[in-house]
């Protein structure tokens, strides 16, 4: 039986790849799209050794129209596309927001524009709790009003979202799309041949909690302990990546059913929600390794706390994260430990 191709956008990114592996074992053929300007070549690699089999894999920027149209040529019979090409650091945005406008509204404008030539009817489009600001009630549901986002490429993922709208509701649009807001996703597959790779410095936490309990890093700086929270430092949903990469394989399914409206949101995140300090308290527990860390200034951009209400995602997409939060940290460590 042939299998159905489904485009990846930074399908070599960190949740990319794992999306990948997903598709593929859930009988879907995964067809890459990737820049390497955030990611590796080794995580190709690592996704073929899990899968046992060669993935399509295709080294362009999906900004360039005329390198992916010639993409959606070569390929032929695309029936769907899950959007993850981005860049995707708070802090980084503030410092270079024209970038952030540049690379994720442009790209999505290129590739809304080629599915539409070409006929490719679906999108899953990677999205962000960010698009909440700083929310007056937790936890945040999909009605919950989107504010100022706090930062450039939380603004990026509101324009984003309401550029997929309005192309969906457009008279003769044949595009149909599911944003999946997603919160804050951590750990590594289970094989341990893929996780998450930051170029450089980490921006995210956990990256910074391996390295530092690897040695790489001399201490773990926690960005401010006197926000409105228990214990004073900023509150997440931290969400396993594979949990998060089934979701997307969930909604690829939805789209192809033709379940559903037009464009729908999901939230895609636990519903619970972790202080900086718990994690490096889990962490601890889950590994036995005594982390380093120290008291910083607050970052720019950051919310003091967001999670999830996954009651819609539970109930109309039928999707459930099952990976605790423990267990999402050891995966993560022992992906550190095989670099």
């Amino acid at each position: 039986m042939e299998r159905t191709k489904i485009l990846v956008t930074g399908g070599a990114g960190y949740i990319g790849s794992h999306a990948v592996v997903e598709l593929y074992e859930a009988g879907f053929q995964p067809v890459i799209v990737d820049d390497f300007s955030n990611s590796q070549e080794s995580s190709v690699r690592g996704i073929e050794d899990i899968l046992g089999v060669r993935v399509a894999c295709h080294h362009i920027d999906c900004g360039d129209a005329e390198a992916l149209r010639a993409i959606f040529a070569e390929e032929g019979s695309l029936r769907g596309v899950i959007h993850f090409a981005a860049f995707k650091a708070v802090g980084e945005s503030v410092q270079k927001p024209l970038a952030y406008y540049q690379n994720n509204v442009g790209s999505l404008l290129t590739l809304l524009t080629v599915m539409q030539e070409f006929g490719v009817p679906h999108l899953v489009f990677s999205s962000s709790c960010t698009v909440y600001g700083v929310p007056d009630v937790l936890p945040v549901t999909e009605l919950t009003p989107r504010k100022p986002a706090n930062s450039p490429y939380g603004n990026t993922k509101k324009i984003c979202e309401d550029i997929i709208t309005d192309v969906v509701h457009a008279p003769a649009s044949t595009v149909r799309a599911i944003l999946l807001r997603y919160f804050n996703p951590i750990g590594a597959h289970a094989s341990a041949k893929i996780g998450e790779l930051p170029l450089g410095v980490p921006q995210n936490l956990v990256p910074f909690v391996t390295q530092t309990a690897a040695g790489i890093r001399e201490k773990l700086t926690i960005y401010g302990n006197t926000y409105d929270t228990p214990d004073g430092t900023n509150i997440r949903d931290y969400v396993h990546v594979v949990d998060l990469a089934k979701a997307h394989v969930t909604a690829v399914q939805r789209l192809l059913d033709g379940a559903g409206e037009a464009v729908e949101t999901f939230n895609v995140g636990t519903g619970r929600g972790n202080s900086v300090l718990e994690v490096v308290q889990a962490f601890e527990r889950a590994t036995g390794v005594k982390l380093n860390y120290v008291i910083g200034e607050p970052r720019a951009g950051d919310v003091p706390a967001i999670y999830a209400d996954v009651t819609k995602s539970v109930q109309e997409l039928g999707f459930q994260t099952t990976t605790s939060l423990e267990d999402s940290l050891a995966s993560a460590w022992k992906w550190q430990q095989t670099l």
